[in-house]
Formats: C-alpha cells, sequence, structure tokens
C-alpha cells in the first residue's frame, strides 16, 4: 500500500482534513496533492456556504487550479474532503471528473460537521464510475460550526 503508486488528494476549508492528509502523506509515503478551486472560495464561512450551496444546487464544477500531472502513475487514491451540504464539495465533483481513475483504487476519508457523510457516497460512485471505491474513513470535525453557534449564542446574551 505504501511508496509513490499512491496518491492522497484532498481538499479542506478550515484545515481538519489536511490533518488526515498530512498523516496518511507520512505514514504511506505518498504523494500529496491538494484540491483546489481556481478562484478561492471567500474567507467568510457564511459567504463560502452560501457560494457552495449555489454551486451544488446548480451541479457547477468549478475549475480546479492545477490537476495531477500524471494520474496514469498511481494505482490507489486516497481522497479526501469535508461535506458541504450533505454531500461531497463541488471542487470534488471537478476532481472527479477531469481525472481518469479507470481501475484504480479509491479510498475516501471524510470529514463532517455532524450531519454524516449525506450522499458524498452516490457522488463518488456517479463520478468515478470505473474505479474500486472503498469503503469511506469518516470522522466529525465540527469545530468549527460549534464554535459560530457558540459564538452566536454568546452575542445574542449580550443586552443591546
Amino acid at each position: 500500500m505504501t511508496g509513490s503508486k499512491t496518491l492522497v488528494a484532498y481538499l479542506t476549508r478550515s484545515g481538519n482534513t489536511r490533518v488526515i492528509a498530512e498523516t496518511l502523506h507520512r505514514q504511506l509515503g505518498a504523494t500529496l496533492f491538494e484540491i483546489r478551486p481556481a478562484k478561492p472560495y471567500p474567507e467568510d464561512y457564511e459567504e463560502h456556504v452560501a457560494l457552495a450551496t449555489r454551486e451544488r444546487d446548480s451541479g457547477y464544477e468549478p475549475p480546479l487550479a492545477a490537476g495531477v500531472a500524471d494520474i496514469a502513475a498511481y494505482d490507489e487514491i486516497f481522497l479526501g474532503f469535508p461535506v458541504w451540504g450533505e454531500t461531497a464539495p463541488p471542487p470534488i465533483r471537478s476532481f472527479l471528473t477531469a481525472h481518469d481513475l479507470r481501475g484504480k483504487m479509491l479510498r475516501p476519508f471524510i470529514t463532517h460537521g455532524g450531519y454524516g457523510v449525506g450522499r458524498s457516497p452516490s457522488v463518488l460512485a456517479s463520478h468515478a464510475r470505473e474505479a474500486r471505491i472503498a469503503p469511506p474513513f469518516v470522522m466529525e470535525a465540527d469545530q468549527e460550526r460549534r464554535t459560530l453557534n457558540q459564538i452566536k449564542q454568546w452575542l445574542g446574551g449580550i443586552p443591546a
């Protein structure tokens, strides 16, 4: 499972998925690739969510900043991403559409904010039809949402 024929590709927003990806990269001696849209998402959490929701609802697959130069060199791909709006993020759809994963072992690792993987498995199945897809590693990583909710609650208790 280790070596140059293994790729760890990931998308992260808050950094949770990056931590898992970097751990896999070190443990497996694999190539590491960050999936980034050509146009970055807004830094503001709520603006980011609104844009990602519009993209999800319209089926938009944003252009990526880069692709994996030689995807054919890899037999196994660990694919990491957070769940956005109960599904795989639009840049993950773009990544899957842009790369020929035919016959490759796809090992998803998915982070979520408490609602589970949602429709992510069906996105993987529909966008990587000819890949062999392993059951995902799934981890709840909702610190950002929890922090935002706690701040809003705190602010709501401050007299005007």
